[in-house]
């Protein structure tokens, strides 16, 4: 578990409110190593171990280092590293002790929080600089010095001197190492001349030029954030559709601990896209214990936590009100907002501009689920009842033929999706039509017709409230998927390009279909025996 990261996600933004100093973050990582290594001692935790540390304890620093010259020598220090005033890097530490405390005691869970630090120090001891020595346990530091990173400290280690005769015989070499090191640099020159060079490849970023840049953006900076959408039903105590997005299945796992816990069988209804292009920590994760049941009693309420941030929605504007406010309390390092009000251009404009950009950085020979993602970016506002593709989508599902001819072998599933707003029936048959009507476009402009499937599911899968304005638009939306048949067929799912098979339609009488029912209280759990055959 990497703690600093953690911490650097859910503690500084509380910390730094909009002030994105890099300084001030990197000075915050530094802290944290510090301030982890600290607590790892028995001792020092034991002495406010079963205090309720509240999160604006502006005295608990002062508590952790009891000594006067210990404190006023890591803010000193902090500053001197990081370059900020020594007043304001005390002011940052204080506030962000008590916090970062929370946090700890969090991810510890049922582990005594020395134990999990202890047990988790190579993920934070390399970020102890060697002058802690005298302010955090010894045993940290010095497997923090015996490591691979390279101290910000001089070294104190005696400069070792060589013998004089093996140093002349170095030194008579010098001349002609410098001749023929100046060789190189004049034959290097003439190749960098040529009329035709060879194309210069991106330099590649070192750590210190990524710490330095103003946002101080991670290598990987494709990574999504992952993830968690999640809308409840009519009545309280029941989920209506979740989303999950992560890049482990130890995320995954973790969420659906919590999801399972606060909603019991209702969790099952939760579909998760576990893919290394999404981040594997979520920091809102240690208070989804927390932050869950209160979603939960709210009916028709949406949330959807990213990153930083947790975005909710409710029909009722007092229990919007009081849902924000009491997240707020339970998550103080993240962001907590309800959401604007719906843009619909904008958000054609930026879900078009995000699809585009996606499908721009596939490169050749992409990986068919990254493809499905990027056209499912994008939203296709569809006129009242009709299925005819907006011209603003056309560029990219032209993109998109191209993309398929080039990777030959690759299938994908257009999925159409409604609102819940008309009859279930006229749902179903209109999303089908839909899913068809972006088929047909991408086969006239030469996609091969047997390599794209459709499938209409109406109002049955909704990936939001359809209680408000919002969700709604976010529940009406087309969807890709890569078809595969042999997973699709392990997991009890097969789509077909004929949505009203009598054995394929969520809406029939009978439940032999192999996609959720609509009809029935197993929604589809309970299976005919012979779809598996088919």
């Amino acid at each position: 578990m990497d703690i600093i990261s953690h911490l650097t996600r859910t503690v500084s933004p509380a910390v730094l409110g909009d002030d994105r100093s890099p300084a001030k973050k990197s000075l915050l990582e530094q802290f944290y190593a510090i301030f982890a290594a600290r607590l790892a001692d028995k001792d020092t935790y034991g002495q406010f171990a079963n205090e309720d540390v509240a999160r604006d304890d502006q005295g608990f620093y002062d508590r952790v280092w009891t000594d006067e010259t210990q404190r006023d020598r890591i803010s000193r220090e902090l500053a001197g590293a990081h370059n900020v005033d020594a007043t304001a890097a005390r002011g940052l530490v204080v506030m962000a002790a008590p916090l970062a405390y929370h946090e700890i005691k969090s991810l510890a869970g049922t582990t005594p929080v020395p134990q999990f630090l202890n047990d988790n120090l190579a993920s934070y001891q390399h970020h102890i600089p060697a002058w802690a020595t005298s302010v955090a346990p010894a045993g940290t530091i010095a497997a923090a010095s015996t490591g691979n990173r390279i101290s910000d400290t001089v070294s104190t280690a005696p400069l070792q001197r060589e013998e004089e005769n093996s140093g002349s015989f170095m030194k008579a070499l010098l001349p002609i190492i410098g001749l023929i090191i100046l060789g190189a640099l004049a034959w290097a020159l003439l190749r960098g001349c040529q009329e035709n060079p060879e194309p210069i490849a991106t330099p590649i970023a070192t750590e210190e030029q990524v710490a330095e840049g103003d946002n101080q953006m991670a290598v990987a900076a494709d990574i999504e954030p992952a993830s968690l959408r999640i809308a409840t039903g009519d009545t309280a105590n029941t989920l209506y559709a979740c989303r999950i997005n992560v890049g482990d299945e130890a995320l995954q796992t973790n969420v659906m601990n919590a999801l399972n816990t606060t909603f019991g069988d209702e969790a099952n209804k939760c579909r998760a896209d576990v893919d290394d292009s999404f981040a594997t920590d979520m920091p809102a994760a240690a208070q989804l214990a927390s932050i869950l049941p209160l979603i939960k009693n709210v009916p028709n309420a949406s949330m959807l936590i990213k990153g930083n941030e947790i975005v909710v929605n409710a029909p009722d504007a007092a229990a919007l009100d009081q849902l924000v406010s009491d997240l707020q309390a339970v998550a103080p390092a993240m962001t907590v907002t309800a959401e604007e009000p719906l843009d619909l251009q904008a958000e054609i404009d930026d879900s078009l501009t995000a699809s585009q950009a996606a499908v721009d950085k596939l490169g050749e020979n992409p990986d068919p689920r990254d493809v499905a993602r990027a056209l499912s970016l994008q939203v296709v506002n569809f006129a009242v009842d009709q299925e005819i593709i907006p011209d603003a989508n056309k560029a990219i599902l032209n993109r998109a033929v191209e993309i398929m001819e080039q990777v030959p072998d690759m299938k994908l599933v257009i999925i159409g999706h409604t609102d819940k707003t008309a009859d279930a029936a006229y749902n179903m048959k209109l999303s089908q039509e839909r899913a068809q009507s972006m088929k047909d476009y991408m086969v006239s402009k030469g996609a091969d017709a047997s390599k794209l499937m459709t499938k209409g599911m109406g109002e049955t899968d909704p990936i939001a409230d359809n209680s408000t304005e919002q969700g709604r638009f976010r529940n009406r939306r087309i969807e890709f998927m890569v078809y595969d048949e042999s997973a699709m067929a392990n997991d009890g799912t097969v789509i077909s390009d004929n949505a009203l098979n009598p054995d394929m339609n969520p809406l029939d009488s009978n439940n032999d279909d192999l996609l959720p029912d609509g009809d029935d209280p197993s929604r589809g759990t309970a299976l005919d025996p012979k779809t598996n055959t088919q």
